[in-house]
């Protein structure tokens, strides 16, 4: 199997458990067709398939790891729907569709939130009967640790705090670390706990997640200065409109192009290692020049 058909049934399999995660739940009809139509609106599901691929790396069982996977494609797209909010970054459009709270109002949005981000940690701990509890344990607290305040809701913090004021690379990097970084070092980490990895191995996850993570919010910013709302399905721009520093802001794009050629090296020798990281290598160079 090529890097890109195992690539392709990772989502596939993602795809197919989130699409009936919810099957059979009575009531709240408004609520949960709120919390599916953002949650299958697709996406690179780029979380997901790097837990499921660290957690096949440290000599795991993905079929076991499937839930937890899809609990951090849950708690992502609940941040994605409070981002779009009128009070965050004001957005109409994600993944080429109205945002959530264009489709179903601002209070079932933030409500479809919520609910998403406790059936991420209710999924994992009602799904994880199958693998020893501390594991289970430990990838429910990474992904907590992760999500709030010290990782990804703290760097949202900082985001909004932010505008209008220039930041200093320092405070962008510390910004982006948790914003974006945490919760895609996050989910590498957890495949490898699952897998019962050792800590040797798990640093090396994390160390290579946390390369991938810059390169790709670098990227990002890369993308809102010369992206197409087109193929990107997302407003371009909205960095300078909301007044925001970046890493374009404070580097400029040839700068930043460099940095995720280097970051992304950096990431791949971190899992040196490994008796094969073909795939994640493979993964971290198909990110770099991507147009969405």
């Amino acid at each position: 199997m090529t890097h890109s058909e195992r690539l392709q049934q990772d989502c596939a399999a993602v795809e197919e458990w989130l699409r009936h995660c919810f099957d059979g739940r009575d009531g709240h009809a408004d609520l949960y067709d709120a919390m599916r139509y953002s949650l299958l609106a697709g996406g690179k599901r780029l979380r997901p398939v790097l837990l499921l691929e660290t957690c096949r790396m440290c000599g795991g069982d993905t079929e076991a790891a499937l839930p937890f996977a899809c609990a951090v494609e849950m708690l992502h797209t609940y941040s994605l729907i409070h981002d779009d909010l009128p009070c965050m970054d004001d957005d109409d459009l994600r993944r080429g569709r109205p945002t959530n709270h264009k489709v179903y109002g601002e209070a079932t949005a933030v409500l479809a939130g919520d609910a998403l981000l406790t059936a991420a940690f209710e999924t994992m701990l009602e799904n994880g009967k199958s693998l020893p509890a501390e594991r289970v344990l430990a990838a429910a607290a990474c992904l907590g640790q992760a999500a709030g305040a010290r990782g990804m809701v703290g760097g949202q913090a900082l985001d909004m705090a932010g505008e209008g004021h220039a930041l200093t690379l320092g405070e962008v990097e510390e910004l982006q670390r948790l914003k974006t970084g945490a919760l895609i070092t996050a989910a590498a980490e957890m495949g490898c706990i699952l897998a019962g990895g050792s800590e040797e191995q798990r640093a090396a996850v994390r160390r290579y997640a946390q390369k991938l993570g810059l390169a790709f919010q670098i990227q990002d910013d890369m993308l809102d200065v010369t992206g197409d709302e087109a193929t990107l399905g997302k407003p371009v721009g909205s960095d300078t409109e909301n007044e925001k520093t970046t890493f374009v802001t404070l580097k400029g794009l040839e700068e930043c192009a460099r940095l995720v050629e280097q970051l992304t090296r950096e990431g791949e020798e971190a899992l040196s290692l490994f008796e094969d990281a073909s795939f994640l290598c493979w993964l971290a160079d198909s990110l770099v020049g991507r147009k969405k």
